[in-house]
């Protein structure tokens, strides 16, 4: 029998032991190349903790360099893990690289967008255009900045949907935590309400919550009245609330408002609210 004979021909104890010789080398090489990973995330780790306790330093930096640095890390190791098994069982790496020719353009084409993606990212972090925990839109996306990647950013909407944007695409953003934004408060007004009497009750209400609660930065200032395009008379009060608590503050006054018009009097048009940032 043929088969058999070509099977007798083979040194099953040299193949075996050369096979078990390179899962040994498999083996102990993913041992070095785990411990490598876990010793690196520790460093890493203890690296950022180190700045997160020096002065002025925004614990959404560190969380964003932090995401970045463990990227890098995995990367990097996972390249030399790749070339250092393919070494193991006799692939000529370097060899094929050089003499890849059409394939290496190819690869090379592939991977410009991946390279897009790490400069681009490079360079939000270095401009700290966005940080983790930074509220964004990006690409008509809104959301909170999750996490930041060498290839891609994470951005989790209202919704709670994440968004996974690869770097190279983020062009624009704005930043919606960086700074305070002011809001203007428009109320309705009637065309025959006492205005003096209204600025009065709007200023004490103004004066009692802003010695109550830390979240406004200044007292909030009313602006007067003013004609919006369809006609309606709306009085206007600008508040500057810390980022954050934009929505939760102007409910606050609004609720306070309401209550203290009606006892002098004042009574509203209906959809007499209308919120602005």
């Amino acid at each position: 029998m043929i088969i058999p004979t070509i099977i007798e021909q083979f040194d099953w104890s040299k193949i075996g032991a050369n096979i078990l010789s390179k899962a040994i080398e498999v083996i102990l090489i993913s041992i070095l190349f785990y411990l490598l990973n876990i010793f690196g995330q520790k460093l890493i780790n203890r690296t950022t903790e180190h700045y997160l306790n020096k002065e002025n330093t925004s614990n959404n930096r560190i969380s964003t360099i932090h995401s970045l640095l463990k990227n890098a890390l995995f990367y990097t190791l996972l390249i030399f893990y790749i070339y250092t098994i393919l070494t193991v069982f006799g692939v000529p790496v370097g060899t094929l690289i050089a003499s890849a020719g059409i394939a290496s353009l190819a690869i090379g084409l592939g991977a410009q967008g991946f390279v897009n993606d790490i400069v681009t990212g490079f360079f939000i972090l270095v401009e700290q255009q966005f940080e983790v925990g930074d509220l964004v839109t990006i690409s008509d996306i809104n959301g909170t900045v999750t996490a930041m990647g060498l290839r891609t950013t994470q951005v989790r909407s209202s919704d709670g949907t994440l968004h996974y944007i690869p770097n190279r695409n983020i062009s624009i953003v704005a930043n919606f935590s960086r700074g305070h934004r002011q809001q203007i408060i428009n109320l309705r007004v009637k065309s025959d309400t006492n205005i003096t009497e209204l600025e009065k009750v709007l200023q004490t209400v103004n004066e009692q919550l802003y010695q109550t609660t830390d979240e406004l930065l200044a007292l909030p200032e009313l602006l007067g009245v003013n004609v919006q395009p369809n006609g309606n008379l709306v009085y206007q009060i600008k508040i500057n609330p810390k980022q954050g608590s934009e929505i939760a503050m102007q409910r606050l006054l609004i609720s306070n408002y309401l209550p203290e018009l009606k006892k002098v009097g004042i009574t509203l048009p209906t959809n007499t609210l209308n919120l602005q940032g």
